[in-house]
């Protein structure tokens, strides 16, 4: 059995599991409903299963790899929350036959860890990238920080992301600064290449 934590902090591991990336703590709390406060983000890096930093006076957490065998440590032993009703005991009794058959198969981290949104991890390495909000990005300098995905799936959740109005793109008026980089990493639309990225916050 591994350590106990809190079910806070419980849900917020499994959810960095889920993600595989970089989670910014807002996000972590209003998108993925795990919220992690001070004590337990300190708990948890002193415990070695993740590790916080801030960019631009925000937390950013990513799970470790102690993080993840714990969590699987603590899926595989089975067990609804404390305090949980007939309905969570018997979605976990589910879970926990689900959890065990992927043990004695031996690929339950691949299996939970194959999860993730491209369009996060976009908006993350945008955060990180990025000066100011709604600044000029280049893909160039984007691409290489969205954790090897590929281009086709890159190029796709930009332009959905196009499409709410709050991401931008845009060609470089200057094309004497253009390197070889920004010719390959540039999406063409209607006949053009565009260069740069801006995301609006969300």
């Amino acid at each position: 059995m591994p350590e106990k934590f809190a079910n806070e902090e419980r849900a917020a591991l499994i959810m960095l599991m889920l993600e595989n990336r970089d989670v910014l703590n807002t996000e972590l709390d209003r998108d993925l409903k795990a919220r992690l406060g001070k004590p337990g983000r300190e708990r948890l890096n002193r415990a070695g299963l993740l590790q916080s930093w801030t960019v631009k006076r925000q937390f950013v957490h990513r799970i470790t790899d102690e993080g993840i065998s714990w969590c699987l440590k603590d899926l595989a032993a089975g067990g609804p929350p404390s305090k949980s009703g007939p309905l969570s005991r018997a979605q976990s009794a589910v879970l926990t036959i689900f959890v065990q058959y992927h043990v004695w198969r031996g690929d339950l981290a691949e299996v939970i860890r194959s999860g993730g949104g491209l369009e996060s991890v976009i908006r993350t390495a945008y955060l990180a990238l990025s000066v100011k909000s709604q600044d000029w990005v280049r893909l160039a300098k984007l691409r290489p920080q969205l954790n090897g995905a590929e281009r086709d799936e890159v190029d796709a959740a930009l332009l959905a992301m196009v499409q709410t109005g709050t991401v931008h793109l845009a060609p470089d008026s200057n094309r004497k600064v253009l390197t070889e980089a920004d010719h390959a990493a540039a999406i063409r639309i209607a006949g053009e290449d565009n260069h740069l990225v801006a995301i609006e916050e969300s």
